[in-house]
């Protein structure tokens, strides 16, 4: 999931490259963050922080290999388009659980971008790599209460748990006092 490739928002018609983040996007990346107040307060308490950046580049799950992290941003084929330098952000980890599963940590599109469609057009993109590369298994999770998340994974036939439980840990970090439990979500992908 290296290589760059092309996602389209369906409502505006507008492209996205989607690609790894690079040191360039880091100011793209912390204005995202600023902008998503909303979905950090529901999966933190807090608003985002200045190091929350930062902790995205060291956040990996216990026994995950620090190799098979893939930080993916989504960006606006034409500069002066307008609209947010950083788009999108999916952060993720190839081969955890398992060899033939990924991880995601963190799938996140500009509030201004909510209802183009860029969301779904960046998952279908991402999910047909993964097939292709031999993933049969995409686990991620969703804070209680965060019903845009839910509505979003199961669009993309995801099951989710009925119940959300609350984890001593998130990632590698202890979870914090105001983060809520969160529902865990799977996607079986069929082979291609």
């Amino acid at each position: 999931m290296s290589e760059t490739f092309t996602v389209v928002a369906a409502a505006t018609g507008r492209r996205y490259a989607v690609r790894e983040a690079g040191p360039d996007d880091e100011r793209g990346i912390q204005a995202l963050f600023e902008a998503s107040t909303e979905y950090f307060e529901a999966a933190t308490g807090l608003p985002p922080g200045p190091a929350d950046v930062q902790s995205l580049y060291y956040g990996l799950p216990p026994g995950a290999d620090r190799q098979d992290k893939r930080i993916l941003v989504a960006t606006g084929e034409d500069p002066g388009g307008g609209g947010p330098s950083v788009a999108g952000l999916v952060d993720l980890v190839l081969r955890f659980p398992a060899p033939d599963a990924c991880s995601v940590g963190l799938f996140l599109v500009h509030p201004s971008l909510w209802g183009t469609s860029l969301g779904a057009g960046l998952a279908a993109g991402l999910l047909e790599r993964a097939a292709g590369s031999g993933i049969r298994r995409v686990t991620a999770t969703v804070p209680a209460g965060w019903e845009r998340g839910r509505r979003f994974l199961s669009s993309l036939s995801f099951t989710l748990t009925d119940s959300p439980a609350r984890a001593a840990h998130t990632g590698n970090r202890r979870t914090g006092p105001r983060e809520p439990a969160v529902h865990k979500a799977e996607l079986v992908l069929s082979c291609p």
